[in-house]
């Protein structure tokens, strides 16, 4: 079974993933207008969204009582979701006081798996589904593929009037993410 998060991650003894150019596009790109379902029983069109959105994406969180699939480790970029969200939580208030108007996490599991994740780690924020896959193809995200499932790279997006201002990726270690996006955010003013 998973291990409980260890907060004191050596990130140097993973793999960290390279920027291979799949997110180049992303940044001034329009967001598509797509409905995505959220762990709050909301559904979210981030192309409708006014102000600044924070979208964080990653590839899947893990269950206590589900095992990883195997050598997920090994895998660039794959360890780190609970870090991820755990360090967006827990700058939101600073997030928003930069200019965020609105945070959520994002990857393609189903809405109830997300759920879980939310309520176990206290997350003020919904977490989006794209299980459908219409946001990754419309925008043509970058994904990897493991024990045949395509999973969403990690990456952050920040929104502003539904067009992509800034796309940081690749993300590693994952638990830097969140203060990566507010030093933009400051620094933007």
């Amino acid at each position: 079974m998973n291990q409980p998060l260890n907060t004191a991650m050596d990130w140097s003894t993973l793999p960290a993933p390279e920027d291979d150019g799949a997110a180049a596009h992303l940044t001034g790109a329009a967001m598509p207008n797509l409905s995505l379902p959220a762990t709050d029983g909301s559904t979210v069109d981030l192309s409708s969204l006014k102000g600044t959105s924070v979208v964080f994406v990653y590839p899947m969180t893990g269950r206590p009582d589900r095992d990883l699939p195997e050598n997920w480790d090994m895998i660039p970029g794959a360890r780190g979701c609970t870090p991820q969200a755990c360090s967006f939580r827990d700058l939101s208030q600073d997030l928003k006081a930069a200019g965020a108007d609105r945070l959520f996490g994002l990857s393609v599991q189903a809405t109830d798996y997300q759920r879980e994740a939310a309520e176990r780690l206290h997350l003020p924020f919904a977490l989006l589904s794209d299980a459908s896959a219409d946001l990754r193809k419309a925008l043509h995200l970058p994904v990897m593929t493991v024990e045949g499932t395509e999973l969403l790279k990690r990456m952050a997006l920040i929104i502003e009037d539904g067009v992509i201002a800034q796309t940081f990726y690749p993300v590693f270690p994952p638990d830097r993410n969140a203060q990566d996006v507010l030093d933009w955010l400051q620094k933007r003013g």
